[in-house]
């Protein structure tokens, strides 16, 4: 697992380095080496964090 992924909790936005097109997606969960990440244009994705250094957008939403 890339030192980003090994550090992402839910809550935290995230983009796919391969597909910028699915946009910012906010992590749902992380079990081991596996993230779930639902992205606005494509949905929930889990993706194997041992093949993709996931890109780190911001810690999670600002609070009002």
């Amino acid at each position: 697992m890339s030192d980003l992924n090994s550090i992402l909790s839910p809550g935290m936005l995230v983009s796919h380095p391969d597909h910028p097109d699915w946009g910012t997606g906010q992590v749902q969960s992380v079990i081991g080496q596996r993230i779930t990440v639902n992205f606005p244009e494509t949905g929930k994705i889990v993706i194997d964090g041992t093949r993709i250094p996931l890109n780190l957008v911001s810690l999670g939403p600002n609070p009002d």
